[in-house]
């Protein structure tokens, strides 16, 4: 049977990205029934599910991990073929940020953005990590790290110490195990920064880094705070899950901050554009504000 949803695509990347209705619609600036409506269209024609809802949280199924690792390199290259066709805009301002960084922090923000600057388009494009931004074109990038990348220009937006953090039952294996051990057998979930955080992390700790063989790699950050909940392994996070920490789904198990880490910007290119320029002076701003 020949797929004849392709716009419903456009509301599942929006979804998957945030891995929320609620911020999706924001983005899509569509009704939160409408965005649901156009996922469980999708599902339908498809004849499989692409979210696990549990407890009002979204998680990607294995098929719509596959689809959408799929799908949303197929809509970016769709949409910068068309950028090139059209001369490109001087008024649109490509950003690369980490999904959780832009559902957590950006989304909430991005209406003062557009009130301030009515003449500027922004698009958002996801980035899991310093290495992916070598694959897309961006104007600036907002990435969580240590600041440590001598190949690319960089400076902090907002410092946010990182703690590791597990599931409560996980976390009550780590007390009586402790937690030099635990560090040693469990998983230690990767960040956007790859191994660096989780190894600055040890030696704040005074501690030897020798993680566990067993590893996961998660690139999407929504997707590994999920993971983290469900008891996957233990990973770095900060104040942005506090939601987490107040309803006991994620604990802090030790009291050693990561004090160097935080979102930082990227300048990928040497130049900005002028729209590109006010998003990164209005982000500041916002940032200086907390």
């Amino acid at each position: 049977m020949r797929f004849r949803s392709y716009h419903s695509l456009r509301f599942f990347d929006a979804v998957a990205r945030h891995m929320s209705i609620s911020a999706a619609a924001f983005e899509l600036n569509q009704s939160k029934g409408s965005v649901s409506y156009q996922i469980g269209k999708l599902e339908d024609e498809l004849g499989f599910k692409l979210f696990e809802r549990a407890h009002a949280r979204l998680t990607l199924t294995e098929e719509g991990r596959r689809l959408w690792h799929v799908s949303e390199t197929a809509l970016r290259q769709i949409d910068r073929e068309i950028d090139e066709l059209r001369g490109g805009s001087r008024e649109t301002a490509i950003v690369g940020a980490l999904t959780y960084f832009s559902s957590r922090w950006l989304s909430q923000r991005l209406t003062r953005f557009f009130e301030a600057h009515p003449g500027i388009s922004l698009r958002i494009e996801p980035l899991s990590s310093i290495e992916t931004l070598r694959s897309v074109s961006v104007d600036l990038a907002i990435l969580w790290g240590i600041g440590e990348w001598p190949d690319v220009r960089h400076e902090l937006l907002l410092p946010c110490p990182a703690v590791p953090t597990a599931n409560a039952a996980m976390a009550e294996n780590i007390r009586e195990m402790g937690i030099s051990h635990a560090l040693r057998t469990l998983p230690l979930l990767g960040d956007s920064s790859g191994e660096e955080g989780w190894k600055a992390w040890h030696e704040a700790a005074g501690l030897q880094y020798q993680p566990s063989r067993s590893s996961l790699v998660i690139p999407d950050s929504n997707s590994r705070v999920q993971a983290v909940i469900d008891g996957q392994g233990l990973a770095l996070w900060d104040e942005l899950v506090a939601p987490e920490f107040e309803a006991g789904t994620l604990v802090q198990v030790s009291d050693t901050q990561l004090e160097s880490s935080g979102y930082y910007v990227v300048y990928p290119k040497p130049v900005m554009t002028k729209a590109a320029t006010a998003f990164c002076d209005w982000i500041k701003s916002e940032a200086s504000y907390g």
